[in-house]
This record gives structure tokens, sequence and C-alpha cells, in this order.
């Protein structure tokens, strides 16, 4: 049996109220590059606000790591653009338990227009087994330049 007391309240758990997982339990995270301004624990924690952004621009990737095996049932991802027309590609892969190869979720273009489309909300639901590693690849303007950003990130097991 476990026992803590503690004269501090703990702060809520993501999965207490949302089913969305602990990410900063579960998982460590590899980016390829990011903004100090705008790290990447702002797009898979709750308490984020600003999201990620990387620090130089091209195709980015953000690859999950999971402690142990997971579960995965829903996956939402969310991308905001207001500055620039452009045309985004995303790639969201996973890997299983002791398998070094990814298998592709889902491979996706989408059109922001600072005068119409400047969000994306991608909510996806999943039969996911036994995942070690989720990666998600950006290639924020298929015309070159741009810099990747993601708003938010987020993933639930069993329960959802």
């Amino acid at each position: 049996m476990r026992k803590r007391i503690s004269s501090h309240p703990q702060r809520e758990s993501p999965s207490a109220n949302t089913g969305w997982l602990d990410l900063e339990a579960l998982a460590r995270v590899e980016v390829t590059s990011e903004d100090a301004a705008h790290p990447i624990e702002s797009a898979l924690l709750p308490i984020g606000a600003t999201g990620w952004r990387a620090q130089s621009p091209g195709e980015q990737t953000i690859r999950l790591l999971f402690e142990a095996p997971q579960r995965l049932r829903r996956i939402r991802l969310l991308f905001r653009e207001e500055k620039e027309a452009r045309t985004q590609e995303f790639v969201l892969r996973w890997s299983p338990t002791g398998d070094g190869s990814s298998r592709d979720v889902v491979r996706q273009q989408y059109h922001f227009s600072p005068s119409g489309a400047t969000e994306e909300l991608e909510e996806y639901r999943v039969e996911l087994e036994d995942v070690a590693a989720l990666e998600l690849t950006i290639i924020p303007n298929l015309s070159g330049g741009s810099y990747a950003s993601l708003a938010q990130l987020r993933l639930a097991g069993s329960g959802e």
C-alpha cells in the first residue's frame, strides 16, 4: 500500500475529468527543433496556452516515447495559423512494442488562410495496442519555408 500525506493540494491529474492521458508521467518527448518561447510542453500539457513552435523552418518531428506500452483509443491534434496562407502536411505514426517499424495512422494536408481557415482540429478514434512510440511529422508549408507549430496534442487510452 502506498500512502502520502501532503500539506499541499495535489494538482489535478489531466485524466481526472477529461480522459486524456497524463503524458508528463507516461512518456518522454523528443523534438527536432524548439523555440524557447513555445516549448513542446505547452502543446502536450493541459496548462499550456501558446503551443509548440519550431525554432527553425522546414519539416519537424515530435516523438513521444512511452515508459510502458499504451493502449490508445483517441488522438486529438490542434493546429493554428493566423498569419500566413500555407498548405501543411502532417503524418502521424505509431510503433508497437518490440517492433522497430512504424505504422501510419493518418497522413493529411490542410490549407490555412488568415482570412478564413486559421484552425485545424482533428480527432481520431483508433484501436492501437501496445504503443511504444507515437510520432508526428509536420511539413509546415509544401512550398517551403514556414515554421512548424502545434497548438495541442492529446491522447486518450482504454477508458475512452
